[in-house]
C-alpha cells in the first residue's frame, strides 16, 4: 500500500456511495448538505470520494441532515456490492 494513499475499505465506499445517493435523492448541493451538517464542504467532498474517513459522530451528523436513519447510510440495498 502506498504511504500517500489512505486505506478505504469496502464499506467506506458503500457509505460514500450511500451518502451521495442520498443527497442527490434530496436534491441539495453539497454545499447545502454540508451546512445543513455543520460541516466543511470540501471534508464532504472527501467523504463522498471515500478519501476521507468519517467519525460515527460525523455520520450521525449528516444522516440528520437528510433526515434518514444513520443505519440507512451504513446498509443501502443499493449501494451493498463492493466497489
Amino acid at each position: 500500500m502506498d504511504i500517500q494513499t489512505p486505506y478505504v475499505s469496502s464499506v467506506g465506499k458503500r457509505v460514500a456511495r450511500a451518502i451521495r445517493s442520498a443527497r442527490e435523492a434530496a436534491g441539495l448541493s453539497q454545499e447545502s448538505l454540508a451546512e445543513i451538517a455543520g460541516l466543511n464542504r470540501g471534508y464532504l467532498g472527501e467523504i463522498e470520494r471515500a478519501s476521507a474517513n468519517p467519525s460515527i459522530v460525523t455520520l450521525e451528523k449528516i444522516s440528520k441532515a437528510l433526515n434518514i436513519p444513520l443505519a440507512e447510510l451504513l446498509h443501502n440495498p443499493e449501494t451493498s456490492g463492493d466497489a
